[in-house]
């Protein structure tokens, strides 16, 4: 085997990528305090063609150094905006028939393994806080609170790793699903 060059790897430019079919799948960011996580997740979002990115409560925003550094221009590519209050947007991405799955350890939860998108369904993920978690108000108010299973002694998945792992789960999913 030999590693491809990145000349080799068929990449489409950012203005393909705004006019490309998404993944129906969008991203929102509950008060996530590290600017490294933001730009994972904007990077992890580009590599899926994600919809979009929304960014609420004390989220920093692009253009940001910090953010750049592990979003690597995807923050160029990959739709964004920033809602000051989450609850406020999931009420009105439900309003607009989006799924709303809070990713979440929670009672009830439904385990990540055995959630299957339904064709023709939008959703929208919410990642929460790294020390808090999703706020409970925006558990409350989501459709569903889904959980990766874990099985060694720590309790959480860094908030860049989770939603990557959901990210790449719900999309694999839905193309089986296209």
């Amino acid at each position: 085997m030999r590693k491809l060059k990145n000349n080799e790897l068929g990449r489409i430019t950012v203005d393909e990528f705004k006019t490309v079919k998404k993944t129906p799948l969008i991203v929102v960011l509950d008060n996530i305090r590290s600017l490294n996580n933001i730009g994972s997740v904007f990077r992890t979002s580009d590599a899926f063609l994600i919809e979009k990115i929304y960014l609420c409560g004390i989220c920093a925003t692009p253009p940001n150094k910090d953010i750049h550094k592990t979003a690597l221009g995807a923050t160029e590519s990959v739709a964004w905006e920033y809602v000051e209050d989450t609850l406020t947007l999931v009420e009105k991405l439900k309003a607009e028939n989006v799924k709303v799955l809070a990713i979440e350890q929670a009672e009830n939860s439904t385990k990540l393994d055995t959630f299957y998108p339904k064709k023709g369904e939008k959703y929208a993920i919410v990642m929460g806080n790294e020390v808090k978690g999703v706020q409970q108000e925006v558990v409350n108010a989501s459709d569903l609170c889904v959980e990766i299973p874990q099985l060694g002694t720590k309790h959480s998945l860094n908030i860049s790793v989770t939603t990557g792992v959901v990210i790449w789960d719900l999309f694999s999913k839905m193309m089986k699903n296209s």
